[in-house]
């Protein structure tokens, strides 16, 4: 989790859609680029930063389930000049459970250039977990990651 956000606001304890409410009015305020982690244990808000996102143009960079049961959000503001890396190959794994998503993407991975970029598509709950650890073992980069919907990641992968 990026703990180095802009602002950080803790709904904790509200329901929806204050967390929406709440981020809407801190991401307003910050510069493009600069990022909101917002905390919240409200179930519908996931869903409610997802919809929002699309229509606002920024950017929900990662969620992050804490020990207490709460959700963390990395917000970016829309303008930033660090855009979406552009994937040579999608592997779209959704419906496949682990490890099957990282054994995919471990082969494709394998039979690209050094330099090139795969863009995984994986729902399965310990895929965020699993792609962070190969990637720190060195065996891709981790450019960027983000969950696109409810369950449903999307990771940018380097070969090296």
């Amino acid at each position: 989790m990026t703990d180095n956000a802009t602002v950080t606001l803790d709904t904790s304890g509200l329901p929806c859609p204050a967390p929406l409410l709440g981020a809407k009015k801190l991401v307003d305020d910050l510069q493009p680029g600069q990022t909101l982690k917002l905390i919240s244990d409200c179930p519908g808000t996931a869903d409610d930063l997802f919809a929002w996102s699309k229509f606002t143009g920024n950017q929900v960079l990662e969620t992050r389930k804490l020990p207490d049961g709460k959700t963390a959000y990395i917000i970016e503001r829309a303008g930033s000049a660090a855009a979406t890396p552009i994937p040579h190959v999608t592997l779209d794994m959704r419906g496949v459970s682990c490890p099957g998503p990282i054994l995919e993407a471990k082969k494709l991975l394998g039979g690209m250039k050094p330099g090139e970029v795969l863009q995984l598509v994986s729902d399965c709950p310990g895929s965020a977990d699993d792609i962070a650890s190969w990637a720190k073992a060195g065996a891709a980069e981790l450019l960027f990651s983000h969950e696109t919907g409810r369950g449903i990641h999307e990771f940018f992968l380097r070969r090296n």
